[in-house]
């Protein structure tokens, strides 16, 4: 953040409402995902999403007249890679999503507050100390906890959000590092066209290798060829347009109305969302493991933050 931005007046209240306000559409956007998982592939739910979003950006930044120099901006290199470490993490998220509850997927996505810490201390050279240490442990012991390897319970599906929490840190680095002078709306073109362009190039190849077997008859999420796209289907991907842009927007706004260290602590507040979704569409309980495992990650993205506050 710049000095500049550093020097407002902050709204606290404004921000704490903004972020919870996004987290909550953010858990409505992943019930959608996941209630819709079935009919479309994941590559083409990313690009379709794009085609609708891009337009659909471009005419709020016209409107706003905030469009000058912005595609400019957008395709700088590093724009461009923060926004491929983005598009990795929601990849990572939404493949898992099919497999696991919301709560387990969401728990283990939030171990990245642990990860920008330890990327911070050896790409910034930034201390951890000891709330660093102890939530660097806390998180560890969380993730063991919630997915409980060795056992039944275990599903090697619950590593791939974490594998996106680890990309969703090398955001927020380069972010911090390389895209501090980058206006918003750029770094959220730039986010949604490279989005839009995994969904084409990945559909594409799999066109082309077209997968048969095992693998393409069980996962056809992930391997299968796109479907027949009907009305309602439209629909839903005109919904997770907006949404992904109304998002983009809440968050912008909290984080410039309030310090990062506080807005970041209620982010947690999606774990809770996605929690009662689990309980109310999906008809899941989080179990004792899950809970305890939920509740070890939040200690330590808190820890973790208290640290980089401090």
């Amino acid at each position: 953040m710049s000095h500049g931005a550093e020097s407002r007046p902050h709204n606290i209240a404004g921000g704490v409402l903004l972020i919870v306000a996004a987290a909550f559409t953010i858990s409505i956007q992943d019930v959608v995902f996941k209630l819709h998982s079935s009919d479309l592939t994941l590559w083409q739910i990313f690009a379709l999403r794009g085609i609708l979003a891009v337009p659909m950006l471009f005419a709020l930044l016209w409107v706003r007249d905030t469009h000058r120099g912005v595609l400019r901006a957008a395709l700088g290199k590093w724009s461009l890679l923060r926004s491929v470490f983005i598009t990795t993490t929601f990849l990572a998220f939404y493949a898992a999503i099919p497999f696991l509850s919301l709560s387990t997927v969401g728990a283990a996505n939030y171990i990245a507050p642990v990860f920008v810490m330890l990327l911070s201390a050896y790409a910034i050279g930034e201390a951890v100390g000891p709330f660093g240490l102890l939530g660097v442990l806390l998180g560890f012991a969380g993730v063991i906890v919630l997915l409980q390897p060795g056992t039944d319970a275990f599903s090697a599906w619950a590593i791939l959000p974490i594998v996106g929490a680890g990309f969703y840190a090398l955001a927020h680095i380069t972010t911090r590092a390389k895209c501090q002078n980058t206006p918003l709306p750029a770094l959220a073109l730039s986010q949604t066209i490279v989005m839009l362009a995994a969904g084409v190039i990945v559909s594409l190849l799999l066109l082309w290798l077209k997968p048969q077997g095992g693998l393409a008859r069980d996962f056809p999420y992930i391997l299968g060829q796109w479907s027949e796209v009907e009305w309602t289907d439209w629909l839903v991907l005109l919904l997770l347009a907006g949404l992904a842009i109304v998002i983009g927007m809440m968050l912008a706004g909290a984080y410039q109305a309030a310090p990062p260290a506080l807005i970041s602590t209620f982010e947690y507040s999606y774990l809770a969302f996605v929690a009662l979704w689990d309980i109310l569409v999906f008809g899941l309980s989080p179990g004792w493991a899950s809970v305890t495992g939920m509740i070890l990650i939040v200690l330590a993205g808190l820890l973790a933050l208290k640290r980089r506050a401090r």
